[in-house]
């Protein structure tokens, strides 16, 4: 995105419905908590437990011209820049620690950045922020990220008029300032997904294995790549910065090629490491087909491909329209199927209506057999008889 340009949409902010931010500060719930503090006796434990959290929130943002989706129809999106669709975000959320022994994952959920941010923001629209960050070897990178990746990126000299050249700056700022923080455990790790949103415009950033999905209509599109370390690109550009790949592993320690924090995998900082806390970046411009959006962490992932969970999130949806039991229920449904990691789903939602219906045509192609190919089925038919 090219620097200068402008992201204002016509619209008009009509009404700003009840938001809450959502962060999962699992500190909170557990400080008191017996069992932690005999955890901290051994080697490196997460400061806190968790158990199943989750949230919903939302903000209403109407255009100037009034639109409505149907409920028993496709609806069909006008060309890009003839549409007065703007998104409404409702957002829910759900984790679990699912089998393992602690909970290292944490996540985020602004529905009204402007609201987040306060009246004083440079912040050139109405939007909304959400961020999955799977920790590992500890709690304190994803925690630490969490806290503060928002707060790199609208303090980022490049923002607001260059969005994605301040995300980008934002991850590897958050990467070197977790290295410096003298009171944390600075070789904990955790990947990042986080999805920026403006207007119709959505950047989606990506460190790591956490994936989000686009529900497009009942259809599946993969708005980020996960960073294995098997991945033909990502294993080129590991091994080119000396790096290499054992058993699926990076260095035959991380599961991931991509992530912020475990710096005693990493060179001093500013020089070139085969373990990249920069994030991949794809921008969308969301229409009326745009109906949610899923961001998990790979323990969802693992049991569960990208339309299985959109077909399912939708059918949710349709049947009560509230994202936080929706995104529960893909929790429960991983949990089924045997996941072996922690659980982390967020839902987000564009509009405030469910998923409309979709019919399909019937279609107008009438078959027919001739008269003769009737007389010849007869003719076989009595022949078997």
């Amino acid at each position: 995105m090219a620097a200068g340009t402008d992201f204002s949409p016509p619209f008009t902010l009509l009404d700003v419905g009840y938001s809450k931010v959502n962060v999962s500060v699992m500190e909170d719930e557990n400080s008191n908590n017996s069992d932690n503090l005999k955890q901290l006796t051994n080697g490196k434990p997460p400061r806190h437990l968790s158990v199943m959290r989750h949230c919903i929130s939302s903000a209403r943002l109407l255009a100037a011209t009034d639109f409505e989706l149907g409920t028993g129809m496709i609806v069909k999106s006008p060309p890009d820049g003839k549409s007065g669709f703007l998104p409404v975000f409702r957002s829910g959320s759900c984790a679990e620690r699912g089998p393992k022994q602690y909970m290292e994952d944490e996540h985020i959920c602004i529905d009204n950045l402007i609201e987040h941010l306060g009246a004083t923001a440079d912040f050139p629209c109405p939007g909304a922020f959400y961020g999955v960050f799977d920790g590992h070897g500890g709690t304190d990178a994803a925690s630490f990220v969490r806290k503060n990746i928002l707060k790199f990126m609208v303090e980022d000299s490049h923002f607001p008029l260059c969005v994605q050249k301040a995300i980008k700056s934002a991850f590897v700022k958050a990467d070197h300032a977790f290295a410096d923080a003298s009171s944390l455990d600075i070789s904990s790790g955790t990947t990042a997904l986080t999805a920026f949103i403006f207007g119709r415009t959505m950047l989606i950033a990506n460190a790591g294995d956490c994936r989000a999905v686009l529900g497009k209509r009942g259809r599946a599109l993969e708005l980020s790549r996960d960073h294995k370390p098997n991945c033909p690109s990502e294993r080129l550009r590991i091994e080119k910065l000396g790096g290499v790949v054992y058993d699926g592993y990076l260095n035959g320690q991380l599961s991931v090629a991509r992530a912020l924090g475990d710096w005693h995998m990493k060179v001093p900082k500013g020089s070139a490491c085969p373990l990249s806390a920069e994030p991949e970046l794809q921008e969308t411009l969301l229409t009326e087909d745009d109906e949610f959006l899923i961001m998990g962490c790979d323990g969802l992932w693992d049991v569960m491909s990208s339309q299985c969970a959109v077909t399912m999130a939708r059918k949710e949806l349709m049947l009560h329209n509230d994202p936080e039991r929706c995104s529960k229920e893909l929790v429960r449904e991983a949990l089924k199927r045997d996941t072996c990691d922690n659980l982390t789903v967020i839902v987000i939602c564009f509009s405030p209506d469910p998923p409309p219906r979709i019919e399909v045509p019937q279609s107008r192609v009438r078959r027919s057999i001739s008269a003769e190919g009737l007389n010849f089925l007869k003719g076989v038919l009595d022949s078997n008889s």
